[in-house]
């Protein structure tokens, strides 16, 4: 079975496990701390058990990198790693907010630049995102790309969620210069929207990103033809460490790139 196929099941077994939980006492909990550094609900739990029984069960070689359980070694033949936030928009998805997915993505070494599988799913309504490295990126079976036309609206996803005074102002001019700012909850799920076209540009300068947030969104964004660059501009990379943070800009083309970036107080 490909990588992305058992990516594929493991999040479909996640949806089949988890859609009854959003909105209920049972998704909530507090079960600690877990590794990336949030507080640990019920339906994080039950997603990330999920997606460990089923490596388990078809005896898959690798190492979990989860956003609650940590460092897990199925195998100590490991392949590779799956990079794993089985519920990113936990807020979300403890409140009944509809918009929260399952992240996963193989990675062959400790590098973001070494991905070549990744699997976003919208856990609302089971829609599911996929890619894989040089073979394109897909939405419920059909190939996506970004939106590279001159946009009716132009849509910018902009993350600013704890973010510090001297961030906002320096991005106060996104705001005001008459763009429609977007942010839903899950950063992941709105990579996978904006590799489908539905954002022109996707914005997260906190300094605060996990690589869990963002592994299955990577390979996905670039397999839709996007530009996926770090603050300063240079194509995005990072180790796969618990401690590392990134900032990151995903735009449709260099023109819309160019065009936010000069608003930006510098």
């Amino acid at each position: 079975m490909e990588v992305v196929e058992i990516l594929r099941e493991a999040s479909n077994r996640i949806y089949a496990n988890v859609k009854d939980l959003p909105g209920t006492d049972n998704a909530a909990g507090d079960f600690g701390i877990g590794a990336g550094g949030d507080t640990s609900r019920n339906i994080d739990i039950i997603a990330e058990k999920t997606v460990l029984d089923y490596l388990k069960e078809i005896n898959f070689d690798c190492i979990v990198l989860g956003e609650e359980c940590g460092r897990v070694e199925i195998s100590d033949k490991s392949k590779g790693f799956v990079i794993m936030d089985a519920i990113d928009g936990s807020a979300n998805a403890v409140r009944g907010v509809p918009f929260f997915c399952s992240s996963l993505a193989f990675a062959t070494e400790n590098k973001l630049s070494s991905i070549t599988d990744g699997v976003i799913t919208n856990l609302s309504n089971g829609e599911m995102y996929w890619a894989s490295k040089n073979k394109g990126a897909f939405f419920e079976n059909e190939q996506i790309k970004v939106h590279n036309k001159d946009p009716i609206y132009k849509i910018v996803g902009i993350n600013t969620s704890g973010s510090s005074i001297e961030l906002m102002n320096k991005m106060h001019p996104i705001f005001e210069n008459h763009n429609h700012t977007r942010h839903f909850g899950a950063n992941a799920l709105e990579m996978a929207m904006f590799a489908r076209g539905l954002m022109d540009i996707f914005i997260d300068f906190r300094d605060k990103i996990r690589i869990q947030d963002i592994a299955a969104g990577y390979v996905i964004v670039k397999e839709a033809g996007g530009l996926l660059l770090d603050a300063e501009l240079k194509p995005l990379d990072a180790d796969l460490s618990y401690q590392t943070r990134v900032s990151f800009i995903a735009a449709a083309n260099q023109k819309i790139l160019d065009e936010i970036m000069s608003q930006i107080n510098q």
